[in-house]
C-alpha cells in the first residue's frame, strides 16, 4: 500500500531537519556573502551584455573611467575644506627670516612639504619687515602682506598674491603642500631678496 503524498513528504522534511544532516552547511554569513557575489556575477553579467564589446567592451569602459578620476585627482589634487576664518600669519615668537628659512628648509628635508611652505612664506614677510619694505603688524595675513608688500614691490605683485594663496591653501583650505609649491616659494624669496624697493615719489625727488 503506497503512503499517502502529503505524510511522506512531512516525514521527509522532519528526517531532514535532524540536526547531523546539517553539520556541514555553511553558517549565515556565509550564506549572505554568497549571495552577495551572486548578485555581483550576475550584475557584471548584465553590464557586459548591455556594454558595446561584451565583456572586453565593460572592462575597457572601467579602466578608461579609473583613468580620468585617477587624472582629476591629479590635477586637482585632495578636495578643498571649506574655508574657515583667516587667522595671522604669524602664530608663534617672533623669529628672524634667517630663523624661518632654515625651519622650512629642515621640513623640506624631511618632504614636509605643508609645513616647509608655511615656514618659507613666512621667511619672505618676516624679510620684507626687516628691510622696511613692510611695517611690522601684529595680526597680519599672508593676503595682507602679500598686497602691501606688492606696492615696494610691484614687479613682484603677482607672485606674492601667488603666495598668498598657496599659504592659504595648505593651511586653512585643507590642500596638501608640493615639493614644486615649496621651491616657487623659495625662488620668490630669493628675487626679492635681489629686487630694490620702488622709491615713493618724496624719495625720488629728494635724490635729485
Amino acid at each position: 500500500m503506497d503512503t499517502p503524498r502529503v505524510p511522506a513528504r512531512e516525514a521527509a522534511e522532519q528526517e531532514l531537519s535532524r540536526p547531523e544532516y546539517h553539520e556541514n552547511d555553511p553558517h549565515l554569513l556565509q550564506r549572505a556573502i554568497d549571495r552577495f557575489w551572486e548578485w555581483v556575477g550576475d550584475a557584471f553579467s548584465a553590464a557586459s551584455t548591455a556594454a558595446p564589446g561584451g565583456l572586453v567592451g565593460l572592462i575597457v569602459i572601467v579602466l578608461v573611467t579609473l583613468a580620468l578620476l585617477t587624472a582629476l585627482w591629479w590635477r586637482l589634487g585632495s578636495p578643498r575644506r571649506a574655508p574657515g576664518p583667516v587667522s595671522p600669519l604669524f602664530d608663534d615668537a617672533p623669529r628672524s627670516a634667517a630663523e624661518h628659512r632654515a625651519a622650512a628648509e629642515v621640513h623640506a628635508a624631511a618632504t614636509q612639504w605643508t609645513p616647509a611652505v608655511q615656514e618659507q612664506m613666512r621667511a619672505i614677510v618676516r624679510s620684507l619687515e626687516e628691510r622696511d619694505l613692510l611695517e611690522p603688524r601684529p595680526g597680519r595675513t599672508a593676503d595682507e602682506a602679500a598686497a602691501d608688500g606688492s606696492l615696494s614691490l610691484p614687479g613682484h605683485s603677482p607672485e606674492l598674491h601667488a603666495a598668498a594663496r598657496d599659504f592659504d591653501d595648505v593651511t586653512y583650505g585643507g590642500r596638501t603642500a608640493t615639493r614644486d609649491v615649496y621651491l616657487r616659494l623659495r625662488k620668490l624669496d630669493e628675487a626679492l631678496e635681489r629686487t630694490s624697493p620702488r622709491l615713493t615719489g618724496a624719495a625720488s625727488g629728494a635724490g635729485e
